[in-house]
């Protein structure tokens, strides 16, 4: 069985407030892109994992397919399985491949043995692998808040604009990226603005990271501005980083540039 993870992108992060248990309550709009890792999984005599592609740090078991499938594992009888990962969306880039991964492989799983999990029971299983996996088991656009883990889904289509994504190499820790973050309630409450007219969403849709980040890697910042000065109707950073998109009503040719439509 094969599948194809997808990207996401955030429409505006507003970094409302620091919880008791050290994490901290946003605002986003999560919406999907195509931009795919590629995943396999079939059973096997042993468990294995594979990775192909762009070089994931740190060990294996701490990969999410592999913590997928110890979660499932622990509670289901379930024999052991080949993992097949290719991986070509950027790490560390806001972009949230990794929990896109962990996911993917939750609801392959589920389908593969036949567990007849839900999409609230995977959503209560993808929270033990982080804040955003929730996000790609429906993976439709939504309002999530909380720590990332509650979705409202909204009636957001972008289809017939233009993608340009850009990321710049640069890996920014969660660490760094909340260094420079005061929360506060935001002016404009992103559930609020997201149905607006695209035009209306510069300066106003606002990534709070960026004034945390860009000060310390100004080439992510010029970035953002190149996009705008290529014809962007809306451009930001999205996550923590340090992926920039851009949204644009034509095709657009940039060296480096990866642009589809949406």
């Amino acid at each position: 069985m094969i599948t194809f993870p997808n990207a996401k992108i955030n429409l505006g992060l507003n970094i409302v407030s620091k919880r008791e248990d050290g994490y901290h309550n946003i605002e986003s709009c999560f919406y999907p892109i195509p931009r795919h890792d590629s995943l396999e999984v079939i059973e096997a005599a042993s468990f294995a994992f594979h990775s192909y592609g762009l070089d994931i740090p740190g060990d294996a078991t701490s990969n999410l397919c592999v913590k997928a499938y110890e979660l499932i594992k622990a509670d289901f009888d379930i024999p052991p399985v080949e993992i097949h990962l290719l991986k070509t969306i950027p790490m560390g880039a806001g972009l949230g491949g990794g929990s896109a991964d962990g996911a993917f492989t939750l609801k392959m799983l589920n389908n593969l043995f036949r567990l007849e999990l839900s999409d609230s029971q995977l959503e209560t299983y993808c929270l033990k692998l982080g804040s955003d996996c929730p996000f790609f088991i429906k993976n439709l656009p939504a309002i999530a808040t909380g720590r990332g883990e509650h979705l409202q889904p909204i009636d957001l289509d972008l289809s017939g604009y233009y993608l340009a994504i850009y990321n710049p190499g640069i890996h920014v820790s969660t660490k760094e990226a909340y260094a420079g973050v005061t929360p506060r309630k935001a002016k404009i409450s992103i559930s609020n603005f997201i149905n607006t007219p695209i035009q209306e969403w510069k300066d106003k849709l606002v990534n709070d990271f960026e004034s945390s980040i860009f000060p310390n890697h100004p080439e992510i910042e010029q970035l953002k501005r190149e996009m705008y000065d290529a014809g962007a109707i809306y451009a930001s950073m999205t996550g923590s980083g340090s992926t920039v998109f851009g949204l644009f009503e034509e095709v657009v040719e940039m060296n480096g540039w990866k642009v589809v439509e949406l």
